[in-house]
């Protein structure tokens, strides 16, 4: 015995036509055969669901269905009638194998429409294919210069990818044509990368600048000098300045990370003193006969 046509499409009695329509719809497209080739149970409740919806999408065959004068299947009461033979016999055609398809919704132009339009009911139009998700991990100095990457595919294959130089952290790629195969020749959907710019031991990044802390000796920080410095295109000499504590912020002006305009964002140093990890006796000393140095208070109280 079929399903109360109601329950099958998942609505109340007291659902309007346009929610009994809506309920169809959504489950027309989750279990149609051209998205569902070979999967015989999908097919089945695709069927059913058209069957429900043959009775509960005329208004006249549900008021008859409401008031018990016809069965699910749309038969007469009295006669006992199965789903086999509404699928098979001749209430099969007006909605499975209806040739006129699903102009009923509307708008021909609608996608839905067009997909499940032509004979037969099988979609004879073509439909493009499902887009395709894809993750792909980058160093910072990758997402900041450009490389070219693989990405290896769930069922076999791969990607060649060219990232852009300047690439963000969840920023999409779209690869069109790379997606999922469309259906009756239509064209494939398309292959969204997302990138993920993994975290970088040296550098931390603030929008289009980056930071970095290098260590300096003592006796850096107070005679100055030359330091060579990591940047993201390679490494720079810089000069500390005489007397620099720590956390003094030198700027490298173009430097960063690149941006939108064309240009790049700017290199923060900051200055971390670094004392010897031997204890040294003549530092030692020194610092117990500086008499100067016992009376500077940084912290200013």
């Amino acid at each position: 015995m079929m399903a109360n046509p109601y329950e099958t499409l998942g609505v109340s009695q007291h659902a309007t036509q346009k929610e009994i329509q809506s309920a169809y719809r959504k489950l027309a497209k989750k279990l149609h055969p051209d998205l569902n080739p070979g999967d015989a149970s999908a097919e089945e409740k695709f069927k059913a669901a058209s069957a429900a919806y043959a009775i509960l999408g005329d208004e006249d065959k549900r008021a008859r269905f409401d008031r018990h004068e016809i069965d699910e299947t749309g038969g007469e009461q009295g006669k006992r009638s199965y789903y086999r033979d509404y699928a098979s016999g001749e209430h099969s055609r007006s909605r499975y194998h209806n040739p006129g398809g699903f102009a009923d919704f509307g708008d021909r132009d609608d996608i839905f429409s067009s997909f499940f339009s032509g004979a037969g009911g099988r979609g004879t139009a073509p439909y493009p294919g499902d887009n395709t998700h894809y993750r792909l991990e980058l160093e910072l100095r990758e997402a900041a210069n450009g490389a070219k990457c693989t990405v290896s595919l769930p069922e076999g294959g791969t990607l060649e990818l060219k990232i852009p130089a300047g690439a963000r952290d969840g920023q999409i790629l779209r690869l069109r044509g790379k997606g999922a195969p469309g259906y009756n020749n239509g064209p494939a959907g398309d292959a969204l990368v997302e990138i993920h710019v993994l975290p970088d031991r040296q550098f931390s990044l603030e929008g289009d600048d980056v930071r970095i802390d290098l260590p300096i000796s003592l006796r850096e920080a107070v005679l100055g000098g030359k330091v060579e410095v990591a940047t993201l295109s390679g490494t720079v000499s810089v000069k500390v300045p005489p007397y620099s504590s720590t956390g003094r912020r030198l700027r490298l002006k173009g430097k960063g990370f690149p941006n939108k305009h064309g240009g790049h964002g700017d290199q923060y140093v900051v200055l971390k003193i670094a004392l010897p990890a031997t204890p040294d006796a003549e530092l030692t000393d020194f610092m117990t006969r500086w008499e100067a140095g016992k009376s500077h208070n940084p912290r200013g109280l």
